[in-house]
């Protein structure tokens, strides 16, 4: 999302740092160009403005000029109020008596009942026991979704139709909310394609009913500056005590996740990073400020690696890796492991240096190559799998046609997993997402 405005900070930065002792005409010439990319990014004018004074105020000051490395100075003032912009990092207020109430309230698009799954995946994984409710009447559509993600998931949706006011749909909700033991109930209320009395009114009425302990705004992070609209409009009208910003995996300008905190003064709680019931993160300021400098966001690849990933077979295949036993059918098991963090792309953007990498290689390549990847070793027999070797050329044509690809990729694949294998015995340890890209590199 952020890559335009990472790429021009990540020049100003590297121009300051070519410069050794700084001038207050070398930083007002560098904040002058940050301010250029703010609002180019599509950060709000007004947040820009108070951004850049306050970083100017502390970039000119004592602070920067006796530094021994001014430019990292700048960077790191710029970083910090990067992350006081974004504000304070907020957890989900599930404090009183069960059940809690968390009711979703957004425009139609923005990913609402998507949402509503991926947070009551994520409270069962904290050891909660969520009920959805579909309490959007105005369209049967969310209210099948619901059904239909609640089943994928093994989470209860509570259903009436579409002629039972949203309302009283909600507090019958809680009433069996409490007789099936769940202590947290989500709302999934109706949107509309724009802000009307109609839609706040069944808004209204349904938090005057159920006295939500949160009331979180879904906000589609694509649409720029109308998103940092909507919130100030939702927040006036219901009082918002959050926000969930959905697409952040997009390719936006990513202004308004840097505006939408100081404009309205709620506070961002989670980030959807993705179409999967999995891909919700909670809301990190200085993880999110980390990424927009370029510097990565190496604990969340952390946090998502420890939840995604299987730990036995992690360690197992490591065990393989540093005797030199690493094979073709241990590299097809953790290709699927890998495939559970999320697109390649993404996960290089949060190793820190790798965010150029990311964007050099091809847009499809964890969902195109991946699978041609796997579906030349899948074609392999498990003697194969385990000694390349025996690949002579009749066995690499059946594998090229039980694969659906050629000869010539079939032995490209098994050239680059050699020179991987050596790397790697060399290096007594894997390089992680950069050998994979590496090896992968020539599958295009």
């Amino acid at each position: 999302m952020f890559e335009n405005l990472q790429d021009k900070l990540q020049g100003v930065f590297q121009r300051l740092s070519n410069r050794g002792k700084l001038s207050e005409a070398d930083v007002d010439v560098a904040l002058r160009e940050v301010r250029l990319a703010l609002l180019e990014a599509d950060v709000n004018f007004k947040v820009v403005k108070d951004f850049m004074r306050r970083v100017r105020e502390r970039a000119v000051g004592v602070e920067v000029m006796r530094s021994l490395t001014p430019a990292q100075q700048v960077v790191k003032i710029v970083n910090e109020e990067l992350m006081a912009t974004l504000g304070e990092p907020a957890r989900l207020n599930l404090d009183g008596p069960t059940p809690r109430t968390i009711m979703l309230v957004g425009l139609q698009g923005s990913g609402k009942t998507t949402t509503a799954s991926k947070l009551a995946l994520f409270l069962r994984k904290s050891n909660h026991r969520p009920l959805l409710v579909a309490a959007d009447t105005r369209r049967p559509a969310a209210i099948e979704q619901l059904q239909v993600l609640g089943r994928q998931l093994d989470i209860p949706v509570h259903v009436e139709g579409v002629d039972v006011p949203p309302a009283t749909i909600c507090a019958r909700a809680i009433k069996k909310a409490r007789q099936g033991a769940h202590d947290v109930i989500i709302l999934d209320t109706a949107g509309r394609l724009h802000i009307d009395e109609a839609l706040m009114d069944e808004l209204a009425q349904v938090k005057s009913t159920t006295h939500p302990q949160e009331v979180l705004l879904v906000a589609d992070a694509m649409t720029g500056q109308d998103a940092v609209q909507v919130a100030e409009n939702f927040h006036q009208r219901v009082g918002l005590t959050g926000l969930i910003l959905t697409k952040i995996d997009g390719d936006a300008r990513g202004g308004a996740a840097i505006s939408i905190r100081s404009v309205t003064g709620v506070p961002i709680k989670f980030l959807g990073t993705g179409e999967k019931t999995g891909d919700l993160e909670k809301f990190h300021p200085d993880r999110m400020a980390s990424r927009i400098l370029g510097m990565g966001d190496i604990l969340t690849l952390i946090e998502r690696a420890e939840s995604a990933l299987d730990q036995e077979k992690a360690q197992r295949a490591g065990e393989r890796l540093l005797a030199g036993e690493f094979n073709l059918e241990d590299f097809l098991e953790q290709l699927s492991e890998v495939k559970k963090l999320g697109p390649l792309g993404q996960l290089l953007e949060m190793v820190p240096g790798m965010a150029k990498v990311s964007r050099d290689l091809p847009s499809d390549l964890t969902d195109h190559q991946l699978r041609r990847v796997e579906a030349i070793i899948s074609a392999m027999t498990m003697a194969e799998r385990r000694n390349p070797k025996i690949l002579n050329a009749s066995r690499k044509r059946r594998v090229a046609r039980g694969s659906g690809t050629n000869v010539q990729e079939v032995n490209q694949l098994l050239a680059q997993f050699r020179q991987i294998q050596r790397m790697m015995k060399q290096l007594g340890r894997a390089k992680g997402p950069s050998g994979l890209a590496k090896m992968l590199g020539g599958f295009r």
